[in-house]
């Protein structure tokens, strides 16, 4: 069938390289329409419950990942000339597009009992008429005096400040939250320069940003670096422009045709399906290798040009498919799990390797047609002394070393199961990114200060609506569980919730200061009274005769109770203690929750951007590991189809699964944690690894007729003529991912050198071991042409 298609390719090879072309130009115009994906996470199905809750949490009380927040630590926030350039920040923040609303201790307000009404209206305690130190030393005195504050906007301890910018959320969806994030960072950055004082500043906004503007931007460097060292290498091997020109053109119309795929998917870039442009170079690369390898090893042998292509299609085209259908499918898989990020990465990976296959059997034969023969320099590297002295010491010990190729490999992986034994399944929202990067260290200082910034809420449900005004309801039981457990959880900020807006408002009205009279009323019903105060201002809003004392209390008190008053919220930040300790701490809270609460008139229910980063995490890394699963199995049916043969299909298995198994053990006992940016090493190194051994196995096999079914004497000469592509190749792709070690990303750098280490491990067992177990399971007696 491939000699049919060979000559298909080469009689029409015109018109094909001509079609080839079209769809390229196709292909690159929709490619350039492609966009970028500015969601935080799509890794949850959108029917998970947890998902479902935090959509609802959503619609009754905003986004709760909007806030970005710039702290600092001095003492000299109340000296005049420092507040008022504090002051001055504020303004400058406020006014920046998209910037909804900054909070801080300079538009801080208190509550004032107005004489004649005895309504309580909102007062700046900082006036824009403070112009002497007197007067900013008196205002400050009443801040400290507000224990509402206190925690939330300045932690007295540490005399560290925090001032909260809440941005739109719609513009953090967009590419216009990099604008928004660096106008910000800006306005800070002058300030830092006019007081000499240093700004922290962290956020889901700002870390999401940076974060994916890092690995986007990290990602075009890597790709373009990839190509570029793989072309020097292939210059190195091959000593011809036109072969590596011809080969680079086979990687980048892949490429081009991948993202082309992407949109016509109607999906957008993320931070897996950035990594598929990587895959096909990685993909695309081995096939021009082992394409070119077989017509110069073939031309060599006939000094036929044309006999050399058609040997080059006839016996590489069927390796090549399988080698490319089983990566397709070890990456395909990931469309069958529940992840929409990972079914994105899945279908758009599938498809381009197979793409990569198609242009490469298109373009390549055709492409050398019309080239001249090759010239003995451009066939050199097939007599290459270093490779050929390693590939016969490489059979000496398949040969007359097997018991040592047990026994290394048996202790070998023994350490590596010790090793996988020690690996954990933990993921933190900033990882991956050094501890002396500014992104870390500036949310380890909001973490010990004001205890962190990744948002979760709770949401107390009545059960009915107008739940609050039911005599079941206690407020004194939310503020118990407030002040009684959550305040003394070490890696949970002060809570905010209606109890604290209720604590505020009855301190005032009792004419109060200090701790002392910041509590809840001791008679009556704190809920109802809510409940009165709201229909009052809402009857001021219809009548059009609110104030804006009377807007702030209303916005403060819809934050925490929904328009149906059934759902009160508690919000409050954590510090980003990963995926392992995260559960733990919410069960703690939920067992206390229905501890405190009557579960008949109360449900309580934790969401927020928290509890899906671990949802998320969650499924990718359970997606990742199914995945793997299903590909193996699909794996190893397809080997069964190509070599009907289960003896075969042992001894492909094996040599697979111990890289796996030896890069899992070195990741624990290195201390590498399985996360969503290290778990997706074994899929590439799985579909490197099933490469080389269908590349070895099919070379077996055609071989076996040939030495007349004697399985030493086929091994022996497959170890030579493989072996050298399987070298050449390895090195080529250690190369490739080795760049990735630039990172400033600790995923992207054990990417790439788990990666290059497995490859390096397949390569191994492939040339070595993958040899041994076919000489141990052949049949006794060489096996004839008639049987």
């Amino acid at each position: 069938m491939y000699q049919r298609l060979g000559k298909f390719v080469l009689t029409f090879r015109g018109p094909l390289l001509f079609l080839l072309l079209m769809i390229t130009v196709v292909m690159g115009f929709y490619a350039a329409k492609v966009k970028l994906s500015y969601e935080f996470s799509k890794a949850i199905p959108a029917g998970n419950i947890k998902y479902k809750e935090y959509l609802a949490f959503k619609e009754k009380f905003g986004d709760d990942g909007n806030i970005l927040v710039a702290g600092i630590q001095t003492d000299s926030l109340f000296s005049l000339p420092f507040f008022n350039a504090y002051k001055e920040l504020h303004q400058q923040l406020k006014a920046i597009h998209y910037v909804e609303d900054v909070l801080s201790i300079p538009a801080a307000v208190s509550l004032i009992k107005e004489a004649d009404s005895q309504k309580l209206v909102a007062v700046k305690i900082f006036s824009d008429s403070i112009n002497t130190q007197a007067a900013l030393d008196t205002a400050a005195r009443e801040f400290n005096n507000l224990p509402f504050y206190r925690g939330r906007l300045y932690n007295p301890r540490l005399k560290a400040y925090l001032m909260a910018v809440r941005i739109n959320k719609d513009v953090l969806n967009s590419k216009g939250r990099t604008t928004v994030i660096n106008d910000i960072t800006d306005a800070v950055n002058r300030f830092e320069k006019k007081t000499k004082t240093t700004v922290y500043l962290s956020g889901l906004p700002l870390i999401r940003t940076v974060v994916a503007d890092r690995i986007q931007n990290e990602m075009k460097y890597f790709l373009f670096g990839s190509l570029l060292l793989s072309v020097i290498i292939l210059a190195l091997f091959f000593r011809s422009v036109s072969t590596t020109i011809l080969s680079l053109l086979v990687v980048v119309l892949g490429v081009i045709w991948s993202v082309g795929v992407l949109y016509l998917c109607g999906y957008q870039i993320t931070i897996l399906t950035a990594l598929v442009p990587c895959l096909v170079v990685v993909i695309g690369i081995p096939n021009c290798i082992y394409f070119i390898n077989k017509y110069h090893s073939s031309y060599l042998q006939h000094g036929d040009k044309e006999k050399s292509l058609f040997d080059m299609v006839s016996k590489m085209g069927v390796v090549t498919l399988f080698c490319n259908l089983t990566a397709a499918i070890g990456f395909g898989v990931f469309a069958l799990t529940k992840s929409a990020i990972l079914q994105e990465f899945g279908v758009v990976a599938g498809i381009s390797i197979m793409i990569i296959f198609v242009v490469s059997f298109i373009l390549l034969p055709a492409a050398l047609s019309y080239l001249p023969a090759p010239k003995p320099s451009q066939t050199k590297y097939l007599n290459n002394k270093w490779i050929i002295n390693l590939l016969l010491r490489i059979e000496r010990w398949v040969f007359h070393h097997q018991k040592t190729v047990y026994a290394v490999t048996a202790v070998v992986l023994i350490f590596s199961v010790v090793g996988v034994f020690k690996l954990k399944s933990v993921s933190f929202i900033v990882d991956d990114l050094p501890k002396t990067d500014k992104v870390y260290t500036d949310l380890k200082f909001f973490e010990k200060s004001f205890g962190g910034v990744m948002p979760l809420e709770i949401v107390v449900d009545t059960k009915r609506a107008k739940g609050i005004l039911s005599p079941r309801i206690d407020i004194h039981k939310i503020a118990l569980f407030e002040d009684s457990f959550l305040v003394k959880q070490p890696d949970i900020a002060k809570p905010l919730s209606v109890v604290d807006g209720i604590k505020f408002f009855y301190q005032a009205a009792s004419e109060g200061r200090g701790d002392s009279t910041y509590t809840l009323p001791a008679f009556g019903n704190p809920l109802q009274d809510l409940h009165k105060q709201l229909l009052q201002l809402n009857a001021r809003r219809q009548n059009k005769a609110m104030t804006a004392s009377d807007s702030a209390t209303l916005k403060l008190m819809g934050s925490f109770l929904d328009s149906t008053e059934q759902y009160l919220r508690i919000s409050m930040n954590m510090a980003d203690i990963g995926t392992e300790k995260l559960p733990v701490l919410l069960n703690n809270i939920e067992l206390k929750a229905n501890e405190i609460f009557d579960t008949a008139s109360y449900k309580i229910q934790l969401t927020g951007t928290s509890i899906t980063f671990l949802e998320g995490s969650r499924f990718i890394v359970n997606g990742l590991k199914d995945s793997i699963f299903w590909a193996f199995l699909l794996i190893a049916l397809c080997m069964l189809y190509l070599f009907r043969s289960a003896r075969i299909l042992l001894c492909s298995l094996i040599p697979n699964i111990i890289p796996l198994v030896i890069t899992a053990g070195i990741m624990g006992w290195v201390g590498i944690p399985l996360k969503p940016s290290t778990v997706l090493v074994f899929s590439v190194a799985l579909g490197i690894a099933v490469d080389i051994t269908i590349r070895f196995l099919v070379n077996y096999k055609q071989e076996l007729p040939v030495y007349n079914y004697n399985v030493r004497e086929t091994v022996s000469a497959t170890i030579k003529n493989t072996g050298l592509s399987i070298v050449y190749t390895a090195l080529v792709l250690i190369a490739g991912f080795i760049i990735f070690c630039g990172s400033s990303f600790g995923g992207t750098i054990a990417l790439g050198w788990l990666t290059s280490a497995t490859l390096l491990i397949s390569t191994l067992t492939n040339l070595v071991l993958l040899p041994v177990l076919l000489l141990l399971l052949a049949p006794k007696k060489p096996l004839g042409k008639n049987r």
